[in-house]
């Protein structure tokens, strides 16, 4: 059966005119109060037809009022505006863009999709949308797909609002803290109090995040990283083998609708605009408390997918522009892994991001965004890694960012890594080799020691060719993808199995362990001291290296995710905070605050340069030189010289066995203190400034096996 576009329903619509219709203005672009009114601005360079339809209620079928743009009156090269008379905060409106339908050309137009306006910054998204209707049509298409891509999906799909909004900001400021001093705390929003033992009273949003910053402060991070706020689609995970009533959602958020969206779901207080300003509260409160706000965006592609996905935006409004095509441009680049890839270094898609940054920056108050899957950011349109990428110097130099973080995941999934060699020195990047390292090297693996010595001081090896220093290594032991802190020291194997893909989803190099039995125990106390241990030692070597740490939400109270490593559609138990682990790993949470305290009370952990000869020695247990050239050694000390006053003694044992540790020779009427013994029962494994126990015996020390020790001289 063949379907033509002659055979589109009709979707004509009687104009009422009540108020002034202007030509309207192409800038700014999306829609803008002004004189009374409100203009609307859209790019489509390919369109041979807009339409601009209001609405009065989300599920409206049918527009109120709808606005059909004469391409001579209004447009301006290939923006398409008009100005409309009357138009009140919270109007809901979308477009309908119609123009060639040649996917061989990289066109797929379709007046029947109702679309979203790229600029819009606020969706009345529907509770159950699961992109029904969007899906466009494909020259490979069934002919049930054929007749679903006819439909007018208006019914279904989400509306933009016109939002004029405003909060007080008082006297908001950016903290501001250098790198040298910010802990970041990877969150994710509803995660973070969702669960029924959060003790909030909005748990599972913006609001909740506030109600819980008296702990943050108390742990004593100094930015919170969120995971994907942009609007996401969470009804909308790929096919899975479940049992029949398994619903799975897309929780994490890497799928983004929109670029400039705030989260809806994340609002206690409604989802019709209302999540911007309880958005913009939260930011407002963090920073009041000294945190700052860092995003994790999604640029490099969006949940429109492939030639098969839905249609609700891009793909509607200028397909070739927007995406990166194969050869044959029916088919999209995959450099994500997700279906598509965005265009990022075309002139209009470069300058659509930079205005989407410079908005959470302005108008949001956020302080610092992580790209995912930076290095996507860097490709041409032929997918060819550029050595200048525009878009990655135009971020860095933007005068609007020039003092808000940047960090990259400077990888991607077509086999790109760039760890160590992204952009210039303002991009700092999540080091993926720190995390490996420090793993194999706790584990126990062979050949680790320079590797572990170089990690602690800020990967040197990685960066100084890049002209970066430590603070571009963003370093981190776990994050969001992957094994939890404690799940790291609880299972050698993954087991996804909850996510409907036969356990093949997710990595395998987890370098993890179990010590014993695979999974949890609460009748092994040895197995859980070995762990706990483990976790200190994971915790200690991240807050004493050169770089910027960076913890995973929970890992301070050992949150785990059943052995799961990758719980992108897990929105339930397996990855909410469970707060009770609070009390019942409160060692563990003691002794991450006090590592926190302790790396910003000597600074000489944290310079943003690398160790001079003068400032660092290294030592073997024995006392003398390490033997860096032996596989399997795996002791290590180091000498960090902090002032003509005091030092630093760091002793690291990854090995099987105890070992006594041969000390460096004191200074004249000095003593050794210890301040962090891993091994040591809690409250003995920390030791709080000005409390710390002298040495009585200031020749060796004992470590024991798989721990690691911290001593002071003065």
């Amino acid at each position: 059966m063949a379907i033509s576009r002659t055979s589109q329903p009709d979707l004509d619509v009687k104009e009422t005119r009540r108020g002034e219709v202007r030509r309207g203005i192409p800038l700014p672009m999306g829609s803008q109060e002004t004189e009374g009114g409100v203009n609307f601005a859209l790019f489509s360079r390919n369109a041979t037809r807009v339409r601009l339809e209001l609405f009065r209620e989300p599920q409206d079928s049918k527009p109120s009022r709808a606005f059909d743009l004469d391409p001579l009156l209004n447009r301006t090269g290939d923006v398409w505006h008009i100005w409309i008379e009357g138009i009140r905060s919270g109007q809901l409106y979308a477009y309908r863009v119609d123009g060639p339908y040649e996917p061989w050309q990289g066109h797929r137009f379709n007046f029947c999709k109702l679309l979203l306006d790229p600029h819009a910054t606020a969706l009345a998204v529907l509770s159950d949308w699961d992109f029904g209707n969007a899906r466009g049509y494909d020259s490979s298409a069934t002919t049930k797909d054929l007749i679903l891509s006819h439909v007018d999906d208006a019914g279904t799909m989400p509306k933009c609002i016109f939002m004029n909004e405003d909060l007080d900001w008082k006297d908001d400021r950016p903290p501001d803290h250098p790198w040298s001093k910010t802990i970041i705390y990877e969150m994710h929003v509803r995660g973070f109090t969702i669960h029924p033992n959060s003790d909030v009273k909005h748990p599972g949003s913006y609001r909740g995040v506030i109600e819980k910053i008296p702990y943050l402060k108390e742990l004593g991070v100094t930015a919170v990283e969120l995971m994907p706020v942009q609007e996401f689609n969470e009804h909308r995970t790929q096919d899975t083998n479940l049992k029949p009533g398994k619903i799975l959602r897309n929780y994490w958020g890497y799928d983004p609708v929109s670029f400039f969206v705030t989260k809806a779901s994340y609002c206690s207080a409604g989802t019709l605009g209302q999540e911007k300003l309880e958005f913009k509260e939260m930011v407002r409160a963090l920073h009041s408390a000294g945190i700052e706000v860092i995003l994790d965006v999604v640029f490099n592609h969006t949940a429109e997918g492939n030639e098969l996905g839905p249609t609700f935006c891009f793909r509607g409004i200028d397909n070739s522009i927007f995406y990166m095509l194969e050869p044959d441009k029916r088919y999209y680049a995959n450099y994500a892994g997700t279906g598509n890839t965005v265009n990022a270094n075309h002139p209009v898609v470069r300058d659509y991001i930079l205005a989407a940054l410079r908005y959470w920056v302005v108008d949001m108050h956020v302080d610092g965004f992580r790209f995912d899957l930076a290095s996507i950011l860097g490709r041409d349109e032929n997918g060819k890694l550029l050595a200048d990428a525009p878009l990655l110097e135009r971020i860095a130099e933007e005068p609007i960012l020039r003092h808000v973080k940047l960090i990259a995941e400077a990888w991607d999934a077509a086999g790109a890594y760039e760890v160590g060699s992204f952009s210039e020195r303002r991009w700092a990047e999540w080091n993926g080799h720190y995390r490996d390292d420090v793993r194999r090297f706790w584990r126990g693996d062979n050949g680790l020691l320079g590797l572990f010595a170089s990690r602690i001081c800020g990967s040197a090896d990685i960066y100084t060719n890049s002209g970066k220093g430590p603070e571009g290594s963003i370093n981190f032991v776990t994050c969001h993808d992957g094994f939890t802190l404690n799940d790291l020291v609880s299972y050698r194997y993954k087991h996804n199995e909850a996510n409907g893909e036969d356990n093949q989803d997710g990595t395998n190099a987890n370098f993890s362990e179990n010590y014993g039995i695979e999974g949890e125990t609460k009748t092994d106390a040895k197995i859980e001291r070995c762990r706990n241990v483990q976790i200190k030692n994971f915790l200690l070597t991240l807050f004493i290296s050169r770089g910027v740490p960076m913890i995973l939400g929970g890992d301070e109270f050992r949150r785990t995710q059943s052995g799961n490593n990758n719980a992108y559609c897990q929105d339930n138990e397996t990855s909410w905070h469970d707060w009770d682990r609070l009390t019942d790993q409160n060692e563990i949470f003691r002794f991450t605050r006090g590592l926190i305290a302790f790396r910003q009370a000597h600074p000489i952990l944290s310079i943003e340069k690398f160790y001079t000869e003068a400032e660092i020695q290294w030592f073997g247990s024995g006392g003398g030189s390490p033997v860096w050239a032996d596989p399997e050694e795996k002791q290590l000390g180091c000498l960090i010289h902090e002032n003509k006053d005091s030092s630093l003694y760091l002793m690291f044992n990854a090995g099987t066995e105890a070992v006594h540790f041969v000390l460096p020779l004191l200074a004249m009427a000095r003593h050794w203190y210890v301040a962090v013994d891993t091994a040591g029962e809690s409250p003995r494994d920390l030791f709080s400034a000005g409390e710390e126990p002298v040495l009585d015996d200031c020749h060796t020390y004992p470590l024991t096996s798989r721990s690691g020790v911290i001593l002071q001289m003065r």
